[in-house]
């Protein structure tokens, strides 16, 4: 991009700056885990599959900077989201035309420049034609289930969906498919895997990646801030359709339901953000999401207690499968 001119390198550094500064790194730890789990126990991953599974984290920039203008969010990470950074730097330049919309504009495209990288890292990491002829299938794959995903949960914000299986499908592929069934998938066909042992990851990648969504969800609303890197409450205000403020509505009384739906998309203050938690726990809506994590995760542990995952796979995979689920607020 400096060849094309300074000023959009410069930009390219916007980039740059976001994925190198923060993140859990889980999709890439995910293709690693699966390749160690169809490899042979104590092998290393070769620097062409560390470089295919990297390739992942330019994905996950794609679709948080995307994410962050789908949702209007101001923060990431605890910093100024890229469409938010485009926008003050127009504005302290006292450039022409709307500083809001270049930022948008900017973020967009920039965005649009990780997800072509990705696709160029990962085609010319350097594993075998027949290693990467196995993992494009699931590498294409995963990129139309997270954007359908991702399509499904603005229509269920704007629609104001209320039911279950909504936010269960929103979770199966916009989560689950995207941050652990197919980053599995992606790291054991480069590793040659049978299907016996592909089946097993991918049992286990749903589990773990919809008790990891509703993790997240539970953050979305009580998570601490400095942990998050996100305001509290977040999630109620951007209007999230998630299942806990489905199974809130099914659980809670009238009153308490139609408070809920009558705040949720707003900017709530502090007494009705402290009411709706209430509600949230009054209902047993968090008992049951807690329940229902604890559930999906014995089922993806059980799921790679098979001859068909190494040990080293497996060890691997419950230590993911705890970071991605347990507790951090």
């Amino acid at each position: 991009m400096a060849g094309v001119d300074d000023r959009v390198d410069r930009l390219a550094g916007l980039l740059a700056d976001f994925v190198l500064d923060g993140g859990k790194r889980m999709r890439p730890r995910f293709a690693l885990a699966g390749w160690a789990a169809a490899g042979s126990d104590g092998d290393v991953a070769p620097d062409e599959v560390v470089t295919a599974c990297a390739a992942l984290e330019l994905i996950q920039a794609c679709a948080l900077v995307h994410d962050d203008i789908v949702d209007a969010s101001d923060t990431r990470r605890g910093r100024p989201t890229v469409h938010r950074t485009a926008e003050t730097m127009h504005r302290d330049a006292g450039w022409d035309g709307d500083p809001e919309r270049y930022g948008v504009s900017q973020a967009i495209l920039l965005g649009d420049m990780a997800l072509t990288w990705a696709d160029e890292m990962f085609v010319t990491s350097g594993v075998s034609p027949d290693a990467l002829a196995r993992a494009i299938v699931p590498w294409y794959a995963m990129k139309t289930e997270v954007l359908s995903g991702q399509m499904l949960d603005v229509l269920a914000e704007a629609s104001g969906a209320t039911d279950e299986i909504t936010p269960a499908r929103v979770n199966r592929f916009k989560t689950a498919a995207y941050t652990v069934e197919r980053p599995l998938h992606i790291g054991a066909a480069l590793a040659g895997a049978g299907p016996e042992t592909i089946g097993a990851l991918r049992e286990f990648g749903v589990a773990v990646g919809q008790a990891f969504q509703l993790r997240d969800d539970l953050l979305g609303v009580f998570g601490d801030p400095e942990v998050t890197g996100k305001p509290s409450g977040d999630d109620l205000r951007e209007g999230k359709r998630t299942l806990l403020l489905a199974r809130a509505t099914t659980l809670a009384g009238p009153a308490d339901t139609d408070f809920l739906l009558g705040v949720i998309g707003t900017e709530l203050d502090a007494p009705a953000l402290d009411r709706a938690r209430r509600i949230l726990v009054d209902s047993g809506a968090v008992a049951s999401v807690e329940t229902e994590i604890d559930t999906l995760t014995a089922r993806a542990l059980a799921a790679i207690d098979t001859d068909a995952v190494t040990d080293r796979g497996r060890h691997a995979l419950r230590d993911l499968a705890a970071a991605a689920t347990r507790r951090r607020a």
